[in-house]
Order: structure tokens, then C-alpha cells, then sequence
């Protein structure tokens, strides 16, 4: 049996499952230890310096290190000019990080020192959510307008679940979320969207032409016509955000990671949720009528 003779829509609930055992322990980490939220939703210190002569911004974060903050966010303005984003200290340990950057690095101008407050972060937070509901709805009216509400219905599970396998990842091994994390699921949901459309397309050229009489093997035909298609555009992706990951700096690591789960998932719910969901719906539709 050759690989595209594979019925992979036979065997859609073992898809299911697999989504399953990714997401269900991953509600579970939300429900008891929650999303590891960094400062631009929980508050923090921000500074904004400049030393008088060049450095590297890894010096700048092994002198964090020393007072447990290797975790902030640290971004190159210039050769000597930083801007640093870490959690809320008190004047004390403000003083000690100063005190420490000018020991090891050498004098600094602090050009700018602010105090982000949590309440920033709640306004982000219900923003974020709005951004992501309002993405889904938009997304839901369009497939329903060019195809038809069925397809707009698998397309908005399959967004969800890679919104919510990105979650479940990040809240697992604790990954800091920042405001960055939003844009990066916006961005996997227009990725995953994009592969979907394709296939739902694929699978609408197949019942107009009328490819085949069973709908299950209509399916399975469309996803793998497109199964090329989809790899090669997946796999150019991922090894971009693989070289990111290893080389982007540490600041770009929890934007990047969220990109490539997202964008794995996004892979796998086109061809492995978006149509099975479909294929369900359909026969549901045709049980009740």
C-alpha cells in the first residue's frame, strides 16, 4: 500500500485523541498554576540606559543574573544604549542593580526609569482577548460567505486548537507570556487559517466535480492533493524558526517558541482537525435530515 492509499480520515478519531492528550492536561495546568505572565501583564520596572562605552547585552544580562533577573527583557537600542524590562523591585533592590551595572559594565545615563503598573497589564489582557475573538469572528463570516457555515465551523475548531495547544504548552513548562505572545498566536491563526482554506477549497473543487461518492474518501482524496503543499510550506517555516530560536537572543525566544508550536499545530489541525471536523459535521447533517 502506497502512503496516499493511507485513509487518514478513517482513523480521525485517533487525531482527536492526540489533540486531546496535548490540550486536556494543559486546561489543567491553566486551571491550577495558571500562564507564567511577564511584566507587560503583570507590571514591572522599566529602564532605559545608556553607558559610556560599548557593551554586549549578554554582560548586561549576567549582571541581572546575580540579583535573579536573567529572565528580563533586554533590547539592543544601540551599542551602548539598552532598554530593560524586568519584574517589580523595590527601591532597595533598584539601587543594588544600578550599583552592580556600574561595577561590572561601567558608569551608565539612565535615560528613562518608569514603573509599569498591573493595571496596564488587565487592560492588555482584555484587549488580547478581544483581538483573538474578534480575529475568529471575522475569519467565521468570510468562510461562511465564500463556502458555506460548515466549513466556517471546522475552521474556527481548528483555531481554537492551536490557540489552545500554545497555551497548554506554554502554561506546562511555564513559559513567560508578554504582549509579543499575542501577536505570535494572531500570527498562527492567519498561518493556520491560509492551509485550511486551501484544503476546504480542494475539498469544494471535489464535491462540485463530484470526485467521488463517499464523503469520507472525498476528504481523504482533497487533504492529500494538498499534502505537498502543505509540508513543503510548513517545513520552510519551521526551519526558519528553528534558526531564530537557536540564534534570536534571549528576549525573542518566548515570541519565537509560540511561533513554531503554533505553527506545528497549525500544520496538523488543517489536515488532521479542520477537514475530520468537517467530515463530522456533514454526517451529522445528513443524520438529521
Amino acid at each position: 500500500m502506497s502512503i496516499r492509499q493511507i485513509n487518514l480520515m478513517a482513523k480521525r478519531k485517533t487525531w482527536f485523541f492526540l489533540s486531546l492528550a496535548i490540550i486536556i492536561p494543559g486546561l489543567i495546568s491553566l486551571a491550577f498554576q495558571g500562564l507564567n505572565l511577564g511584566i507587560d501583564f503583570t507590571g514591572g520596572n522599566l529602564w532605559h540606559i545608556e553607558f559610556e562605552e560599548e557593551t554586549y547585552s549578554h554582560e548586561v544580562r549576567e549582571v541581572l543574573s546575580i540579583h535573579g533577573l536573567e529572565g528580563s527583557q533586554i533590547q539592543e537600542v544601540t551599542a551602548s544604549e539598552y532598554v530593560i524590562r524586568s519584574v517589580l523591585l523595590e527601591r532597595d533592590e533598584v539601587d543594588a542593580v544600578w550599583e552592580s551595572l556600574e561595577e561590572e559594565i561601567g558608569s551608565f545615563e539612565m535615560l528613562r526609569n518608569e514603573v509599569v503598573g498591573p493595571v496596564i497589564g488587565k487592560e492588555l489582557t482584555t484587549k488580547a482577548i478581544y483581538a483573538l475573538l474578534i480575529a475568529a469572528v471575522a475569519m467565521g463570516l468570510y468562510i461562511s460567505y465564500r463556502f458555506e457555515f460548515s466549513f466556517a465551523i471546522a475552521a474556527i475548531i481548528a483555531i481554537v486548537h492551536d490557540a489552545l495547544v500554545t497555551l497548554s504548552v506554554f502554561s506546562i513548562l511555564q513559559i513567560e507570556v508578554n504582549s509579543a505572545f499575542v501577536a505570535a498566536i494572531l500570527t498562527v491563526i492567519g498561518y493556520s487559517i491560509n492551509d485550511t482554506i486551501v484544503i476546504f477549497d480542494r475539498i469544494r473543487e471535489n464535491l462540485k466535480y463530484k470526485q467521488s461518492n463517499k464523503l469520507v474518501e472525498l476528504v481523504n482524496r482533497s487533504v492529500w492533493q494538498t499534502m505537498n503543499r502543505s509540508i513543503n510550506t510548513s517545513l520552510t517555516i519551521i526551519f526558519v524558526l528553528l534558526a531564530m530560536l537557536i540564534f534570536g537572543g534571549q528576549t525573542l525566544k518566548p515570541f519565537i517558541l509560540a511561533l513554531l508550536i503554533g505553527v506545528i499545530s497549525g500544520a496538523y489541525s488543517s489536515v488532521f482537525i479542520a477537514s475530520p471536523t468537517w467530515l463530522e459535521i456533514k454526517k451529522l447533517q445528513k443524520t438529521k435530515s
